[in-house]
């Protein structure tokens, strides 16, 4: 018997649904194309088992930051991948068709902060005034920033940014032509660590460190099952990562090449947890976008309500497991 192709994808949603995954063969469904930032949801899949006995095939795409991948995103190129509260903000600002899929709560330390040098003479946010702020333009580090100044009484016109990748930001943060750099960690870890940099603000109490799954609206209407199947995996994941964080950095050190014991101690100091899509974390994410308006940094009210997707719900974990 021959089923036609709209038949035969409902034959497999419906497998999938039912957790019958394993059954279906990787030639049955398109491959998923995941967006990934170095060090992240590529080698926690990896490490965890997490990419064995995929029913489907998943094409990674690497990207050097939030930006890029956001672009990308936007232009088709690739299905799903993970922002931050800002870049997908810039995303949804750009005109993408995206939606959130998935969010994972990251808590720790220094999962986000504005540094400067151990021996800068600058001791409070207010001391930014007139001074030179590195991060990258439209990453959470970006938004870290603005929130810090303005919990100080200042705005971006008070300071001067340089906006810049990570491996370039240390560097002119090291060698003094800039006064502070507002970034994330693993970064905010090295610089603390090896530098003896000092914390100046942290995005503990000024952002809601949360991590967007986005996927495309074509994926979304075409790729369902491997999307709900991705999801699933990438919750799995991070649960195992909460319980493995020596295992997890060391596959995070094969690939950023940066010291073993800075991943460790990240793995070790945050918890991730997986967030349901509610009203209150869309309400978060509008005050991001409304603070990027007044700044001056988008030229149109954004509604994010509509880059959410709240039927991926169903397919996560109970609303009295989730984490704010």
């Amino acid at each position: 018997m021959v089923f036609s192709t709209p038949f035969k994808r409902l034959l497999l949603g419906t497998a999938l649904a039912f957790g019958l995954m394993g059954t279906a063969h990787a030639a049955d469904l398109q491959p998923l194309r995941v967006a990934n930032q170095k060090s992240t949801i590529k080698a926690l899949l990896e490490v965890c088992g997490e990419t064995k006995n995929v029913p489907y095939e998943i094409q990674w795409s690497e990207f050097p930051s939030a930006s890029p991948l956001g672009e990308a995103l936007n232009a088709g190129a690739v299905d799903i991948g993970a922002l931050g509260d800002a870049p997908y903000v810039f995303a949804l600002g750009a005109g993408a068709s995206l939606k959130v899929v998935s969010i994972i709560h990251a808590e720790g330390r220094n999962t986000t902060a504005l540094l400067v040098p151990k021996d800068s003479p600058i001791k409070t946010v207010n001391d930014l005034k007139g001074k030179k702020i590195v991060t990258g333009r439209g990453s959470i580090g970006h938004y870290l920033a603005i929130k810090a100044l303005a919990s100080a009484g200042l705005t971006t016109k008070d300071v001067q940014f340089i906006f810049l990748l990570p491996s370039e930001s240390r560097l002119v943060l090291d060698n003094g032509t800039v006064d502070a750099w507002s970034t994330w960690d693993p970064y905010t870890t090295v610089v603390t660590s090896q530098s003896q940099a000092r914390v100046l603000a942290s995005g503990n109490q000024l952002l809601s460190n949360h991590l967007y799954l986005a996927a495309t609206s074509q994926a979304i209407a075409d790729k369902r099952p491997q999307l709900d199947d991705f999801v699933a995996r990438v919750d799995r994941a991070y649960a195992w990562a909460n319980t493995h964080p020596n295992e997890y950095a060391a596959a995070q050190a094969k690939i950023t090449g940066l010291p073993l014991a800075v991943h460790v101690e990240v793995a070790k100091d945050t918890h991730l947890t997986p967030v349901l899509i509610d009203d209150s974390v869309i309400r978060g994410l509008q005050a991001t976008a409304d603070t990027y308006q007044k700044e001056g940094l988008l030229t149109k009210h954004i509604d994010v309500s509509q880059g959410f997707d709240k039927s991926f719900n169903a397919k996560r974990v109970p609303l009295n497991q989730a984490s704010r």
